[in-house]
């Protein structure tokens, strides 16, 4: 029974090690994040997004805001490695977490800095600002 419930490990010799750029590693970074977003695990996807990672050969470095940050990201890991180790096709992947305290998040302060966000995100707000003559006031 004991051998049944141990589980199967591709030799390292087998796995694949290809080469990828920083530019395809954020793409399915940004996918994997998305994905978690839609399946409701939005600290998660925050975290993944809260800046963007750097890659330096096949480590990744994040850096994160704080100790409990780290903890949420490192319990999650695994998920996160898998999708890039098989989306990039290379199983030399690593990240690392720097705890950062001085991460300053965007945020927006003032009215033309939350019209600018919304604009973003949709911008037919826009086509609602010119149709009925509305004017920011800062």
């Amino acid at each position: 029974m004991e051998e049944s419930n141990k589980s199967y490990v591709k030799p390292t010799s087998v796995l694949p090690t290809e080469d990828f750029t920083e530019t395809e590693m954020l793409v399915q970074w940004n996918k994997y994040a998305q994905r978690l977003g839609e399946k409701g695990f939005k600290i998660m996807e925050s975290l993944l997004l809260i800046n963007d990672p750097k890659l330096n050969g096949t480590q990744i470095t994040l850096e994160l805001p704080n100790e409990g940050s780290k903890l949420d990201f490192e319990g999650q890991m695994n998920g996160i490695l898998g999708h890039l180790r098989g989306h990039l096709h290379n199983h030399d992947i690593t990240i690392e977490i720097i705890v950062n305290e001085a991460i300053e998040t965007k945020r927006s302060f003032n009215d033309q800095d939350r019209y600018n966000r919304l604009l973003e995100i949709n911008p037919n707000i826009e086509l609602l600002r010119t149709t009925f003559g509305l004017d920011l006031h800062t």
